[in-house]
């Protein structure tokens, strides 16, 4: 599976952007998606993660409650809703599959997806 994350770009804190990863090569029914990120001088950090199929969703501490994942089923794209960001925001974003899907105890490593997309900036100014 081929995929391409869009929608970075410059906010101030307290704004919203909204990331998407279209897919293409085969169908997600069967995958785990994930999105992570990685700041300059930084580790790649896991945000949030679902179960296509509607099973398991877990979401990182430090984006609870701001970042919602979704996806378009009929656009094979997965969605990631970004609210009320902060400086500490800033990063390449990334979007991941697992295909097939892995267990719930898996999603937070990027070890356990084989497939990712190019990345996209997210700039969030003070």
């Amino acid at each position: 599976v081929q995929l391409q994350a869009s929608g970075g770009g410059l906010v101030q804190a307290g704004g919203s952007l909204r990331l998407s990863c279209a897919a293409s090569g085969r169908t997600l029914r069967s995958c785990t998606m994930g999105w992570f990120r990685q700041a300059p001088g930084k580790e790649r950090e896991f945000i949030n993660a679902f179960d296509w199929s509607g099973g398991n969703t877990v979401y990182a501490d430090s984006v609870k409650g701001r970042f919602t994942i979704s996806r378009n089923s009929a656009e094979n794209t997965v969605s990631l809703q970004m609210n009320n960001l902060e400086p500490g925001d800033t990063a390449v974003y990334y979007c991941a599959a697992a295909c097939p899907r892995i267990p719930y105890g898996s999603m937070g490593s990027g070890r356990s997806y084989n497939h990712w997309g190019q990345g996209t900036l997210v700039t969030v100014s003070s």
